[in-house]
């Protein structure tokens, strides 16, 4: 995805807020709560079930609720003012120092263990 289409995906959130005047509910930390929560939601879809089963049956729902936690991320990086397209290639070079593709291919050990 490029930083455009992050950008267009904003706007189109951002605006949708606004229309209904809701940016006044909008602080950091009830978006992280309400992050979380819809977090909460998508997991519920996988409870009990393997990962196939949870699909096969719940795949609108999980959609859904990636949806929510995806609305509520950038929510909360537009109101702690980041730039989602440059925090996500960050976090990729601190995961690349701390998972060598030497040392973490094909395992999944923390990087404090490998």
């Amino acid at each position: 995805m490029s930083k455009d289409n992050i950008n267009d995906l904003m706007l189109m959130v951002l605006n949708f807020r606004n229309e209904r005047n809701w940016e006044q509910f909008h602080n950091s930390k009830d978006l992280a709560i309400s992050l979380s929560l819809e977090a909460s939601e998508l997991l519920e879809n996988f409870q009990w079930k393997s990962s196939e089963e949870a699909v096969k049956e719940n795949k609108e729902n999980i959609e859904d609720e990636l949806a929510d936690v995806l609305i509520y991320s950038l929510l909360l990086a537009n109101d702690l003012k980041l730039d989602v397209d440059k925090i996500i290639k960050n976090k990729i070079q601190k995961n690349e120092k701390k998972y060598p593709v030497d040392k973490a291919y094909g395992v999944r050990t923390k990087y404090t263990n490998l």
